[in-house]
């Protein structure tokens, strides 16, 4: 279900040998693996044993191919994933792990509802953890040729894994090589994991606190800020500049209040902090201020609508009322999604690249495009805007 896993790439500089990063055949591209791990210092016995077995395996490559869940409107999206079922065993585990989200809060300032959002959404709290091996995966992601300098330092991750004592190569997970509980890569475990039980590992897999507290210290290292909110559903008024939305329009939060803005429940209690009003399915749908923090939530994961839908839901596991559907004009199919972006490309757009998923790129270009054709920017493609163009 991943877009883009929290990627930590590892810091240190490949040898020269490492610059032979993809492809060709299988059995030669390992065994380049190997002498390369035998020169970043790991035993040969080590080696052989870790990468004894592996294979490629296609099915990974098909998983990859496939990620049209994420064309799904924000509406349909969150309404899939946020079920009566899910919410209520959110809110049992916040109960019953009260003292490990407490003990997150404290040292990494990340709050309950975040970490739960996403142990909900990557492993329905631990009971969907995904059934491709770990090792073939990252090695036959490293093998093919789109995004070595993604999985190749994965692989020497889990090789480091392996030999601490903390990885198995019978190791199941998600088809990205995403291990556990709340899906890390490895190289992620190795810089974030944390041994939330106190039995001497990091067991992101069978340790729901040693999950918890892992994601909570990677959200940490990559700029979460404590004590400051995520996300807020508003109230827009009538006559709204809608060009001053998205992600890349932040202003002070008491500037959108000026603007006639409003919290729809609670209030807006951060004047100073900065925010984006985001629309995620026009200015027909709901509406919400995405403050600092909710950047950093594409860290875990690229798409726009699984990051707004997590934050949601995160919201809702706080005590935020059902979000308002309001009426959303009707978006583009997939296939017309893909032919937008071919037309906005063709009209030097940089789109992120043409994949019939509405993500943040084509979402800024589709906002330009209103404003040139004179109509309200609120960056949600409808058929009328595919005429148009």
């Amino acid at each position: 279900m991943r877009y883009l896993a929290l990627a930590a790439l590892l810091a240190a500089p490949l040898p020269a040998l490492a610059q032979q990063n993809c492809g060709g055949g299988f059995p030669a591209f390992v065994e380049g693996l190997k002498a390369e791990a035998v020169e970043r210092g790991t035993s040969p016995d080590t080696v052989e044993s870790f990468f004894n077995g592996t294979r490629h395996d296609p099915a990974v490559i098909a998983a990859d191919n496939k990620q049209g869940v994420f064309a799904v409107p924000f509406v349909e999206f969150a309404r899939r994933l946020i079920s009566e079922n899910r919410m209520s065993r959110g809110m049992a585990n916040r109960s019953d792990y009260a003292a490990t989200l407490s003990e997150a809060e404290a040292r990494f300032g990340v709050p309950p509802g975040i970490l739960l959002a996403f142990w909900g959404f990557e492993t329905d709290f631990g009971a969907v953890q995904g059934d491709f091996n770990t090792r073939n995966a990252l090695v036959t992601l490293a093998h093919d040729c789109r995004r070595p300098e993604l999985f190749r330092p994965q692989v020497f991750a889990a090789l480091e894994l392996y030999a601490q004592g903390d990885f198995d190569t019978a190791t199941t997970g998600a088809w990205a090589g995403e291990i556990g509980q709340v899906q890390m890569l490895p190289g992620d475990i190795l810089r974030n994991g944390v041994d939330g039980d106190g039995d001497g590992h990091v067991d992101l897999k069978g340790s729901a606190a040693d999950a918890l507290m892992s994601g909570a210290k990677a959200l940490a290292d990559r700029g979460w800020r404590a004590g400051e909110p995520w996300l807020q559903e508003v109230q827009v008024p009538e006559g709204i500049d809608w060009s001053k939305t998205g992600l890349d329009h932040p202003l002070p939060e008491q500037e959108w209040q000026a603007m006639g803005i409003s919290a729809r429940g609670g209030a807006l209690s951060h004047p100073d902090l900065s925010a984006h009003l985001i629309a995620p399915q026009g200015r027909g749908g709901p509406t919400f201020l995405a403050y600092p923090n909710f950047s950093v939530l594409f860290e875990w994961n690229e798409s726009f609508v699984y990051v707004a839908t997590a934050a949601y839901f995160a919201t809702r596991l706080s005590g935020a009322p059902i979000f308002d559907a309001g009426s959303p004009a009707p978006g583009l199919n997939q296939t017309q999604m893909t032919q937008l972006q071919q037309k906005l490309q063709a009209k030097g757009y940089d789109v992120g690249g043409v994949d019939g998923i509405l993500g943040e790129m084509t979402r800024r270009a589709v906002r330009a495009e209103q404003v040139r054709l004179g109509k309200p920017a609120d960056a949600w493609p409808t058929p009328d805007l595919l005429s148009a163009m």
